[in-house]
């Protein structure tokens, strides 16, 4: 059995009211589609957290920086649908392009400081894609709770911030990176590795982990990251776009764990950008 598929905003916006009248607390797990345990997560802490549970399904062009990306990026509503069936979801959001942007739409969500490092450095204007796109689900839905996984910890402060500054009423919830058993975080872009880089692909938290008790240790900063970078591209990566200790609250640069921190990487793997981070102390 499949779960219910709502494309209509004036339909969901009927449901939501209904439920909202009834005293009910809803609960959003934005997602870009093609689901898989990381996501279903996510809506197992929405349905413990909330009365009605919504997953939205929008793969946002407004956070492509390439146009082939967007393209490729895996579509799998049917097999979406069926998957969040046993999991008794009370809708699934799937609007379509004019839906979230009609013509003459011209407002962008911007969020500073937080989108200037990292992933924001090496894709400029994914997170205003982000943030604008959010923005908008979390209005349309009127969730009271939105979760989103930790895997994505940049875009996780990013959305927590718009809401804070936003006043929008609305708790955002982080939930733990779910992992395969190599150790690899789950991502749908881990659909588009060949058989042969899945194989090397957990070198990349492999190594991460390595250089975190390093750290811990009391290392050399600069010697024990440049150790991990040749262990990640000895693996087959190509190149590592960042591999940053940062302040969890603030994402300011650290040389060492004297605060709450993540170690946070990204690097392209036969053609696949792939990120991750974990706690340090």
């Amino acid at each position: 059995m499949s779960a219910p598929i709502v494309r209509s905003l004036s339909d969901l916006r009927g449901m939501v009211s209904r439920w909202k009248q009834s005293g009910e607390t809803v609960g959003v797990v934005p997602t870009m589609g093609a689901l898989h345990q990381g996501h279903l997560s996510l809506v197992r802490a929405a349905k413990e957290g909330c009365d009605r549970v919504v997953v939205t399904i929008f793969i946002n062009p407004k956070q492509f920086n390439n146009p082939e990306d967007y393209e490729n990026y895996p579509r799998t509503e049917e097999d979406d649908a069926r998957k969040l069936g046993p999991l008794d979801v009370d809708a699934v959001y799937v609007p379509d392009g004019p839906t979230m942007y009609p013509d003459g739409f011209a407002t962008n969500v911007s969020v500073g400081g937080l989108t200037n490092v990292l992933c924001g450095a090496h894709r400029p204007g994914h997170f205003d894609g982000v943030a604008t796109v959010v923005s908008k689900l979390f209005l349309q839905t009127q969730a009271d709770r939105a979760y989103f996984g930790e895997k994505d910890f940049q875009q996780l402060q990013v959305v927590t911030r718009l809401a804070a500054d936003l006043d929008i009423p609305i708790e955002v919830v982080g939930c733990p990176t779910i992992r395969e058993e190599d150790g690899l975080a789950m991502s749908s872009r881990n659909l588009l590795l060949s058989d042969r880089a899945r194989v090397w692909a957990p070198e990349l938290n492999a190594a991460m982990e390595e250089l975190a008790e390093g750290l811990l240790a009391g290392g050399d900063a600069v010697e024990l990251r440049a150790q991990a970078v040749g262990r990640i591209e000895r693996a087959g990566f190509t190149e590592v776009e960042y591999l940053d200790l940062r302040a969890c609250d603030t994402l300011e640069e650290l040389t060492s764990p004297t605060r709450p921190a993540r170690l946070l990487a990204a690097a392209w793997l036969a053609g696949v950008r792939l990120i991750d981070n974990i706690a340090v102390g």
